[in-house]
């Protein structure tokens, strides 16, 4: 079944040195960007990480010091790639727990500013966990009988998540083709208010933390009976796009 889009949309993969978002670095990113007449672009891109990538970050996906000296660096390709994505929607496998943070991250350390909170993020591995609880090498298998080669190298896993989630179309009457109505009912963003989840609304639409001994308090009484914690949050290692929202957050409050 071929997509319903209203809008172009990018599904996309990133190879890291890590899975640390505020300290690993992207290595390479593959975009598969489909538009609403149907036209498939791809592009592959390796990113000079400027640190050493890990063996057992290599191990997984290939990719050594010496294969990414020579590349740009994210601060180089930032402003060219936030272009690109401008207007689309963004899909992907576990994005919503690891891609689109970590590219958040990227894009707010070299001080380009993107509003993900304004795209459709589709995650073809909720659609998948929720109704068949798998990988994306099972994923792949299960709904497009074949079997994905060079698992874990980013475009082959960018090509496969977008056969996956049009499989997924045909096989599931139930699920709509409508990338709104997917990012609504398939999206662990939805109760976010930063990207990573450290910040959400409870129940009630109330932004509470979720972590740590204020898990589920409201964030602007926290902040009121104990402004310290804005500074240590501030200092802590928490991700640049948490430390955006909280600071939001209390300009709010300060402002009422």
């Amino acid at each position: 079944m071929e997509l319903n889009l209203r809008n172009p949309i990018i599904f996309f993969d990133l190879e890291t040195t890590g899975t640390n978002i505020t300290k690993d670095r992207i290595v390479e990113i593959s975009f598969l960007k489909v538009h609403p007449n149907g036209q498939e672009e791809v592009k592959t891109k390796r990113i000079n990480p400027e640190m050493p990538i890990p063996k057992e970050a290599s191990d997984i996906h290939g990719i050594k010091d010496e294969d990414v000296k020579d590349a740009p660096t994210f601060r180089q390709i930032a402003k060219s790639l936030a272009d690109q994505i401008e207007g689309c929607d963004l899909a992907g496998f576990n994005s919503s727990r690891f891609d689109i943070p970590m590219l958040a991250e990227e894009f707010l350390r070299v001080g380009v500013d993107i509003d993900f909170t304004r795209k459709k993020l589709i995650d073809v591995q909720i659609i998948f966990h929720k109704k068949e609880q798998r990988t994306l090498e099972a994923a792949y298998r299960f709904y497009c009988d074949r079997t994905l080669e060079d698992a874990h190298s980013a475009e082959a896993d960018t090509k496969a998540t977008y056969e996956v989630l049009k499989a997924q179309l045909d096989r599931y009457e139930d699920l709509p083709n409508d990338m709104g109505k997917l990012a609504e009912e398939y999206s662990f963003f939805n109760n976010n208010v930063d990207l990573a989840g450290r910040i959400i609304k409870d129940e009630n639409g109330v932004e509470v933390f979720n972590f740590g001994k204020h898990k589920g308090k409201p964030v602007a009484e926290i902040l009121k009976i104990e402004p310290s914690f804005y500074a240590w949050m501030m200092d802590a290692d928490f991700p640049l796009n948490t430390k955006q929202v909280l600071t939001k957050l209390k300009l709010r409050e300060i402002n009422k």
